[in-house]
This record gives structure tokens, sequence and C-alpha cells, in this order.
């Protein structure tokens, strides 16, 4: 796996935007109980992020009604941000880049692209349950640990 930096941390852990939703709207029954320890943990280690794109596309996953959060978006997300030892991860020109240049085949879905570019350029593993991610992971290009069982 190609790292878009020199050193890689496989210690920090992002999110993709679902995960960051159950965690913090409390639906951890969607998550196995080593994938929410490993999320603690990190928070405790402040080695917790989420990528930047992750709070357009809660965004737009509320204003297009596909999502209903405990309270408004601006809320949610002003809350969501302050989660302990969690930190957002800046849209930087790296990972725009590396988001159109990722290698083998994934979707054209920007989001998810960026964010798996986040994870790439820092070095992290990310926390998924989307099945296409995981499998670009499998195949080498990410570091990824799947939310649910099979993780």
């Amino acid at each position: 796996m190609r790292k878009a930096r020199a050193e890689a941390d496989p210690g920090l852990i992002i999110l993709d935007t679902h995960v960051w939703i159950w965690i913090m709207e409390g639906a951890k029954n969607e998550l196995t109980s080593t994938t929410i320890s490993l999320i603690e943990d990190a928070g405790d280690r402040s080695a917790l992020v989420v990528s930047a794109i992750s709070v357009w596309e809660v965004a737009m996953l509320e204003t297009k009604g596909r999502l209903t959060l405990s309270r408004s978006a601006h809320e949610w997300v002003s809350a969501a941000l302050t989660a302990k030892g969690l930190r957002l991860a800046d849209l930087t020109p790296e990972i725009t880049l590396e988001s159109s240049r990722l290698p083998g085949e994934l979707h054209g879905d920007p989001a998810d692209r960026i964010i798996v570019a986040t994870a790439r350029v820092l070095g992290a593993t990310l926390i998924t349950c989307d099945e296409r991610i995981l499998t670009f992971g499998m195949r080498g290009h990410v570091r990824v640990r799947s939310g649910r069982s099979r993780g």
C-alpha cells in the first residue's frame, strides 16, 4: 500500500461517516463491541479522526431527508466535533489530489473517495461497514477494519 506521507500512524483511527453518526447518535448496536472498544481507546489516546467531508455528508443526508438527527445539523455537528479525543481532518490539497488518484477500483462517490484518501494520507485505519471500501482495503489499497462482525 502506498503511503502519501512518510510516516504512517496505524494507531490513528478514522471513522467513516455512518460510523461517526452511529457513535454520536448512540446506535452502538450497529457496531461490534470490539469496534466500540477500539474507537473508545482511540478517543482516550486523542487518535480519533473524522474527515471534513463527513460534516458535509451529514448535512447533505439531513437536508435530503435521508438522515434524521437528534437535533439540528448545526447543533449536531458542533456537539459531535467535541467528542473525546476526536479531531477533524482538514480537506487538504494532498488529500483531494490523492482522492483523484486512488489505485485499483473503488467507486465514484466523492465523499467516500475523500475519506479513503484521508486514511491513506494520514496512514490511519478506516473503520467502515461499506462493503466496497472494505473490499478496496482487502486489496491492500487502504488500511480498513469492518465495524461489524467480520472485523
